[in-house]
């Protein structure tokens, strides 16, 4: 069993937590500002910059305020009451959390750097190869985990995984050895040894 952290600590971790998927979510609006500006603009300088901006700001920083918060979520989790797989809606965030941050690795982060590249060959008048429109869907997809984990935390819906299970009471089933509360003494005597 580990062992509960204490109030201040707590607090502490919270705070971060809350403040990296705070991070995590303004990263987030930022880069699909950026992408919906790079879809939509007629201005190929504008484009240009934009998406190069992408590769700039989003991939690590992103990775980092993710990172973080899983690892707060983690820490919060295994130090209070709700654990990490105890409660559904933790088992949820916590599973979220850990397939978002893959998702920046090992599809977002080829994908901006690949933007990042057709930015900077429309920058030098070439005629770019792909197209940035791919990006449309983590833009659309991130913000709405984010905002689905938030809603969890808030809420906290489901309950628990496993329902606990006490043990119950001892019964002994040999009747010469159940006491009953004698009446003349008020101490406890056999069943059965007064008739």
């Amino acid at each position: 069993m580990t062992s509960r952290l204490g109030a201040r600590a707590r607090k502490g971790y919270l705070v971060a937590h809350i403040v990296s998927g705070g991070a995590w979510i303004g990263i987030d609006a930022v880069l699909g500002v950026l992408v919906a500006t790079a879809l939509i603009s007629d201005d190929a300088g504008v484009v240009a910059t934009s998406l190069q901006a992408l590769e700039l700001f989003a991939v690590w920083p992103m990775l980092i305020a993710a990172v973080l918060t899983l690892a707060t979520g983690v820490v919060l989790g295994l130090g209070t009451k709700y654990g990490l797989v105890r409660y559904w809606w933790v088992a949820v965030k916590l599973a979220v959390n850990v397939v978002m941050v893959l998702l920046i690795l090992f599809a977002l982060r080829p994908g901006l750097y690949d933007a990042a590249e057709y930015g900077r060959q429309l920058a030098a008048g070439q005629t770019p190869r792909g197209d940035p429109a791919g990006l449309l869907y983590p833009v659309v997809v991130a913000p709405s985990l984010l905002l689905f984990a938030s809603v969890l935390s808030v809420f906290k819906p489901w309950g628990r995984v496993r329902k606990e299970t006490r043990e119950p009471a001892r019964r002994n089933d040999r009747p010469d050895q159940t006491l009953r509360t004698g009446r003349r003494g008020g101490g406890a005597e056999p069943v059965g040894a007064r008739r």
